[in-house]
């Protein structure tokens, strides 16, 4: 079967649509109809803290910012200073923007791109809930960001890069804007294993779920090297096969793919 990229981008869209309408004040959570890196229970507090995010993290945040999406936390690689101009590449409702915003003060500032109109104006509220005023959504796609070249001194990004058809187009993208001297920390899956076609084909669990958009490091390291960045790092972490596994409970997913930290600079 073959599926094409606007395919791939239309499914991607509808989840994140769903996700972003959800009334969390009624007691739903994105986690209970979500598959894969859209969440793997319904509590997107435990879900992020077993990703990697401390108690203070979730507390500092607007409420309705954290869906418990995600593989990681790329806070912890990002190294953010005071007065950088951070980018979110897939944010979601802001979470991660958020908290770099903390990091960069107010001198700084934070912006974050999605495709989906609902989840931005999610995170718009969110902002303005919060009086994130150094903090920017906009609507747009990965491949084709809505920023000037040469602006951004680090780029962020939470398991949404695998979800992109187009990977070399996202890191060329991400090549442009980024000042000399930028960087990229990204959280992310990566491939370990060849997937089962029946895993690979399935659009609406595996693609949209983070599964069968993964690629290898050798792929990862390959794009990114096209693409001009030096100094690239992937490490997987092999501990997040334990909440991999329920992302399609009962096939052995973890088997396959596996959250990892990729790291590259522009200089």
């Amino acid at each position: 079967m073959s599926i094409s990229n606007d395919q791939i981008r239309q499914n991607v869209r509808h989840r994140y649509k769903q996700i972003a309408l959800q009334d969390v004040s009624s007691g739903s959570d994105c986690c209970s109809t979500s598959k894969g890196c859209l969440c793997t229970s319904n509590d997107s507090q435990s879900v992020s803290s077993k990703l990697g995010y401390s108690d203070e993290e979730l507390a500092a945040v607007p409420k309705g910012a954290n869906l418990g999406l995600g593989c990681g936390n790329p806070q912890v690689i990002a190294s953010l200073k005071s007065g950088e101009h951070v980018l979110d590449l897939g944010s979601g409702a802001g979470f991660d923007c958020f908290l770099a915003a903390r990091q960069v003060g107010s001198e700084g500032q934070v912006i974050g791109v999605d495709m989906t109109p609902e989840m931005v104006s999610k995170a718009r509220w969110n902002a303005e809930s919060g009086n994130y005023h150094q903090v920017d959504f906009r609507l747009g796609e990965i491949e084709h960001l809505p920023v000037a070249d040469q602006v951004i001194d680090a780029i962020i990004s939470n398991c949404v890069i695998n979800l992109s058809p187009d990977k070399q187009q996202v890191f060329k993208e991400a090549y442009r804007v980024l000042k000399n001297g930028g960087r990229l920390a990204i959280s992310d899956v990566v491939l370990t294993a060849e997937l089962p076609v029946e895993i690979k084909n399935d659009l609406d669990v595996s693609y949209s779920g983070c599964v069968s958009g993964a690629s290898s490091i050798a792929d990862l390291e390959k794009m990114l090297a096209d693409a001009g960045f030096k100094d690239i790092d992937i490490r997987p972490k092999d501990a997040s096969k334990e909440f991999i596994k329920d992302w399609i409970p009962g096939v052995g997913i973890q088997n396959y793919i596996v959250s990892s930290t990729i790291q590259a600079n522009k200089r």
